[in-house]
């Protein structure tokens, strides 16, 4: 577990740089915690500020580096921009276009290769061989340690609140979730959500080891590979887990739009779709943590 100390480091380093999110009431009476509203649209923006910040200026002056589906590349590019350092950004080439165009329009550039071929970089520590600073978007630890914050500021707004239900890719999110939650309350739950289209946490704890799985969801941002090291992270910090349907998630998106008054992409859905599984009694946060939807898909969505 990241130490909480950690966590309110990382946390007050980003804080001059990102929002403080609301929290806000659904009909039912949970709380959906709105990290969407981020700068760049995600929750990430947290953990580059974070890990960036702890960079000596000679190192950070070499420039970013990180590798994504998509959010973490704007927000690497959008944090390079405000530091004045350059940016890559190693994309799948399935990357949805609103993203790619993002991180152009913050000066970073893109390199975009399959997905097998970016789990083969990944795989083989390709970063080592590229001449800038590598930040990686899951295992950096002053990454999950700045994502922690918005942890910090769910207590700090609802005190009171018991369960915490968050979408899981990586892990970066969670990982920094569990050191600002269980740190300041230790009986909190944590609950991890993926969509059944992608399984790759539930279905790996399930077994006790690594299952094969090929993405067909929505809930691209979700789509990351397993890694041994954060199975481990994952297992400490993550109480329970839950799969959404991808018929639930579909829907969940324009019911997200109407009784929220949110419009969220994929992964950014998953806690709120994943809620009507809880059992009642506890104080619940859901995580919306991100709002890069591609605008084909939300009319298609809205349609259906």
């Amino acid at each position: 577990m990241i130490p909480l100390p950690r966590v309110r480091a990382a946390a007050e380093r980003a804080r001059p740089h990102v929002l403080r999110t609301p929290l806000v009431p659904l009909p039912a009476g949970d709380l959906l915690k709105l990290e969407l509203l981020q700068p760049t649209g995600s929750y990430k923006v947290r953990g580059y500020f974070a890990a960036a910040l702890a960079l000596p200026r000679s190192e950070l002056e070499r420039g970013l580096l990180t590798v994504s589906a998509g959010n973490a590349a704007l927000a690497c590019a959008y944090v390079a921009h405000k530091l004045g350092v350059s940016c890559r950004v190693f994309m799948f080439e399935t990357a949805p276009p609103p993203k790619v165009e993002g991180v152009r329009r913050w000066g970073a550039t893109p390199v975009f290769l399959s997905r097998e071929g970016i789990f083969e970089w990944m795989a083989g520590r390709g970063w080592e061989s590229e001449p800038e600073h590598f930040i990686h978007p899951h295992l950096d630890e002053e990454f999950a340690a700045g994502n922690g914050g918005s942890g910090l500021e769910i207590l700090e707004q609802a005190p009171e609140v018991e369960r915490v239900v968050v979408a899981v890719g990586g892990g970066g999110l969670a990982t920094g979730l569990a050191g600002a939650l269980k740190g300041l309350k230790p009986g909190l739950e944590l609950v991890g959500v993926q969509s059944d289209g992608y399984a790759l946490w539930p279905r790996s704890f399930a077994a006790g080891k690594q299952v094969a799985l090929t993405p067909q969801t929505i809930a691209d941002g979700t789509a990351a590979p397993f890694n041994q090291v954060m199975f481990e992270r994952l297992g400490e910090a993550v109480d329970t887990w839950l799969e959404v349907s991808e018929p639930r998630l579909r829907v969940a998106i324009p019911e997200l739009a109407v009784a929220g008054k949110v419009v969220a992409e994929g992964a950014g859905a998953l806690a709120f779709a994943a809620l009507e599984q809880l059992p009642p009694g506890k104080r619940t946060v859901a995580l919306v943590t991100g709002g890069n939807i591609d605008p084909r898909l939300l009319a298609e969505l809205l349609r259906s």
